[in-house]
């Protein structure tokens, strides 16, 4: 994955870089297209996903196929998290 970090529009000493690529990169993360009015022209995207340290990440994305565009990301709140659980639980 090809990651574009150029004038993020959050505060990446919060969240480095590093956390949010791996928790990309996490074989049970979870990526949902919000049901919206407007989600095809935006196409935006939400990224539910572990580091390698098991943090829980939330990310707001976009993506051209190519390269991902973080816009947003924060630590999981307990809901996404149990969401996050239950739903890898389904797939297994």
């Amino acid at each position: 994955m090809d990651f574009d970090w150029l004038d993020a529009p959050f505060d990446l000493k919060a969240l480095p870089p590093r956390e949010i690529e791996e928790s990309f990169e996490d074989p049970f993360s979870l990526r949902l297209l919000p049901e919206t009015e407007n989600a095809a022209a935006e196409a935006r995207y939400f990224c539910l996903g572990k580091t390698i340290a098991n943090h829980p990440i939330f990310s707001l994305f976009w993506t051209d196929g190519k390269k991902y565009r973080v816009l947003f990301a924060r630590p999981m709140t307990a809901d996404e998290l149990s969401f996050y659980e239950r739903k890898n639980v389904e797939f297994l």
